[in-house]
């Protein structure tokens, strides 16, 4: 071989031994074990590697149609004719034609199919899985298609935070998509919420209200430019549309009052965020607009009002008294606002209540002006009570809420953070609270408070008095910032197997390396196997 010249790779085809080789030798025995006969494929060696390539057909074979193709284009064009007059070529017969396989997913019917979707949309929402479902195939494009997997949905530009002239752009854009789709895809929509919409919000709701008449809720965040006129439009056109969220919105009240006005009779839930127009939209809900409202929540923005937010109590209840309570009940809230409510006076009589009052939330990072008297006009009337949310609230004792009516509360929070320090806390009457409600209570919280040592031992010893063959449902307790003791701590991990979450932060009488929260049983048993170790040597 001339030098420079780089060997060829030498082609191994079963099938054709080399001239002169023995019938079975070592290399054809390795050859055989890297590319058994009848695999479909053969081995191609060179210098340093070893292909393993797929036999497109015998090596012979090929080179006598290579050689017959050479030697008809060689032949002088008038002798062809008379060959193929003398031997004429027999064409195969046509193999038949196979299609591609369509896969599992154009097998399953579209009723499967929907029912998958179905879960998936329930889990995450329709968007964006429909969208990239509806171009895997045509039976997956006519299922992801079908309005009823469309029934909840949130809209947001794409470019929110960005210029207002860029963001009025993008509205327009995504407004152009939802001529088509909301008419298509959309006619059975029932949830809808929009975020980030500052010029587009009329025509948004204009075509839901051309094409969606099964609208039950709608959601209003960061909107701006919120006419009456819109909000009227809407609750004419959707006849079931009962719940409505403009918190953090800037939604003119006319336009608030004005939808409750025409959508009043049949509203249930209604979010607010307070601010000096929201007198208005309180004055017609104590006007007995509302007759059937189930859930209020009037909450402050991002920046915190300092204006103290009046609400008579007893107009409240008149004005919301919920008529028909049936299987659904009621929830106010109020967060973290300067509640000033109206006195009593000694000739205004005692309000009707909320007969089917389950949540209560008075929670307030700053202080407020509720206490027991005003919680008792609230709760004289409410046997139902499950959740009750205090957090904040310091004028609150224990002895205000033993005398509520309500005998199976199942969460209590009575947390105080960041305003323990500045405030003449009770020392004693925790056990009043654990007393009444161990049997019920699923989550307590008592951070912040300044009960005693002594106290605290006495209430929690209550979770350990259950009868036998039962255990407290108690799943979560938050004991930060207490005069908490290892025993203590230890006793109630004991009695309540169901303790998923534990907090113990800021107790001064823990040891340290304890004084965290644990989340899971896994930890909270934990920390009872470190707190058994460590009695004998604090005490």
């Amino acid at each position: 071989m001339a030098p420079g010249v780089a060997p060829r790779a030498r082609r191994r085809v079963r099938g054709t031994p080399l001239a002169g080789a023995p019938a079975r030798s070592a290399e054809d025995w390795w050859w055989d074990r890297l590319a058994p006969s009848g695999s479909g494929y053969h081995l191609l060696q060179a210098d340093s590697m070893l292909l393993v390539l797929p036999t497109l057909g015998p090596a012979r074979a090929r080179a006598q149609r290579r050689a017959a193709r050479r030697g008809r284009r060689l032949r002088p064009p008038a002798s062809r004719p008379a060959e193929a007059k003398a031997k004429p070529r027999t064409s195969p017969a046509p193999a038949p034609q196979q299609g591609p396989d369509p896969g599992w997913g154009d097998r399953i019917p579209v009723e499967i199919l929907l029912r998958i979707f179905g879960l998936l949309v329930e889990a995450n929402g329709p968007m964006p899985f429909l969208g990239r479902a509806a171009r895997v195939c045509r039976r997956w494009h006519e299922a992801a298609s079908q309005p009823a997997l469309w029934h909840t949905l949130t809209l947001s530009p794409p470019l929110a935070g960005r210029p207002a002239k860029g963001g009025a752009k993008a509205e327009k854009k995504l407004l152009a998509s939802l001529e088509w789709l909301i008419p298509n895809r959309f006619s059975q929509l029932q949830r809808l919420t929009l975020i980030h919409w500052k010029s587009q919000v009329h025509p948004v709701l204009k075509l839901v209200s051309e094409s969606c008449p099964r609208l039950t809720f709608l959601k209003l965040s960061d909107c701006h430019s919120v006419t009456p006129n819109t909000l009227i439009m809407l609750a004419k056109a959707c006849p079931q549309l009962h719940s409505l969220d403009v918190q953090h919105s800037m939604v003119e009240s006319t336009a608030v009052v004005s939808f409750l006005e025409e959508a009043g009779p049949r509203m249930r839930k209604l979010w607010l965020t307070y601010s000096s127009q929201t007198t208005a939209i309180l004055g017609a809900l104590l006007g007995s607009c509302c007759p059937q409202l189930q859930v209020l929540e009037v909450s402050t923005g991002i920046n915190h009002n300092i204006t103290p937010l009046q609400l008579p109590v007893e107009a409240l209840q008149k004005g919301c008294p919920q008529l028909q309570p049936g299987p659904f009940s009621q929830v106010l809230r109020l967060l973290n606002l300067m509640w000033l409510p109206k006195p009593s006076g000694r000739a205004v009589t005692p309000g009707p209540g909320f007969p089917s009052l389950e949540e209560l939330c008075l929670a307030s990072s700053t202080c407020n002006f509720v206490s027991n008297e005003v919680l008792d006009r609230l709760l004289h009337g409410s046997p139902n009570l499950r959740l009750l949310d205090l957090r904040g609230c310091a004028r609150i004792t224990p002895a205000g809420l033993h005398d509520l009516p309500c005998q199976e509360l199942e969460q209590l929070h009575l947390g105080l953070y960041g305003m323990s320090d500045r405030l003449t806390l009770a020392k004693e009457g925790s056990p009043l609270l654990t007393q009444k409600w161990c049997h019920t209570l699923q989550e307590l919280d008592l951070s912040g408070q300044g009960f005693s040592e002594k106290d605290l031992e006495q209430a929690l010893a209550a979770f350990s008095g259950t009868p036998e063959g039962s255990h407290p449902a108690l799943c979560s307790l938050n004991l930060r910032g207490t005069q908490v003791t290892p025993s203590t701590v230890s006793s109630v991990i004991s009695s309540c197997p169901g303790l998923l979450y534990l907090n113990l932060e800021s107790c001064r009488c823990l040891p340290r390396g304890l004084k965290r929260a644990y989340r899971g049983p896994g930890e909270v048993q934990w920390c009872l196997e470190q707190l058994l170790t460590s009695l004998p040597s604090v005490s």
